[in-house]
């Protein structure tokens, strides 16, 4: 007759829940929630306390950081910001001033925005925009962007607008940028400076040279050498049959230089 081993697998088993029992027991005990171990669901609201668990450190639950309040899991990158990660400071916390000043001092990770450049709110969104891209949203940290009912605050609402300012100031630059790209130029202690423009100067690329001109701006003294188009309607007018085919020659803001022949593609100024 074949031995039975039901008898020992139960004792066995009693046994191992007992022990598991007990294990669960003493960390219960000190103060252990298993609800910390398992992925926070996606719109979660955290507080800064909360947050600050998830640094990727042994024994914490995960790994995020914040950009404007909105929490993002960046285990994908914990060589970057876990412990010992060159990002590791932006781990745990909400440290949006960071992303745009560099400064990774305590004094320097902090989530305030205020007196910014419009230069520094663009990278804060091109980081927002990144980590909506590459990695998982996971919720929203209640305090400077956020109110306890996820509603958006008003901080985040001038910082936003700030930001779609920044963005269409942004758009205006490189719209004139590309209506007066910036000159080549160069200098030497025996000709001075010297200006001159091609088809790909200022990093524009276009199917016209033009002409160097002084461009300067409305309330400010200085000047900048910008290469003009000398044929066509002005810019802004493109579309226009009636025009006297001299491109932006005739634009108010623009002066041309000294000792220099008006449609001369290159230029060396008199001082």
């Amino acid at each position: 007759r074949a031995r039975s081993w039901r008898g020992p697998m139960r004792r066995g088993a009693a046994v191992v829940a007992a022990l598991l029992c007990l294990g669960a027991a003493c960390l219960l005990g000190r103060g252990f929630d298993p609800r910390a171990w398992l992925p926070l669901p996606r719109g979660s609201l955290l507080s800064s306390a909360e947050l600050a668990r998830y640094r990727g450190a042994p024994g914490e639950p995960g790994l995020y950081l914040a950009v404007l309040g909105r929490v993002f899991d960046v285990e994908r990158g914990r060589r970057h910001y876990g412990p010992g990660g060159a990002y590791s400071g932006l781990a745990g916390r909400d440290a949006t001033r960071a992303f745009a000043t560099g400064d990774f001092t305590m004094a320097g990770l902090v989530d305030d925005v205020s007196a910014l450049s419009p230069g520094q709110l663009l990278a804060i969104q091109s980081w927002l925009s990144f980590y909506s891209e590459h990695y998982e949203p996971v919720g929203k940290l209640v305090g400077r962007f956020y109110d306890e009912n996820g509603a958006p605050t008003e901080a985040l609402r001038q910082a936003e607008a700030a930001i779609e300012e920044a963005m269409k100031f942004q758009a205006e630059s490189e719209q004139r940028k590309q209506q007066f790209p910036p000159c080549n130029s160069e200098w030497s202690s025996a000709t001075g400076s010297r200006f001159w423009c091609s088809k790909q100067s200022g990093g524009v690329s276009r199917d016209w040279t033009g002409v160097p001109r002084k461009l300067f701006h409305p309330g400010s003294k200085g000047s900048r050498c910008v290469c003009v188009r000398t044929t066509g309607p002005p810019w802004g007018q493109l579309d226009s049959t009636e025009h006297h085919d001299r491109g932006d020659l005739d634009n108010p803001h623009l002066q041309e230089y000294s000792g220099c022949s008006p449609l001369a593609e290159q230029c060396v100024p008199k001082e």
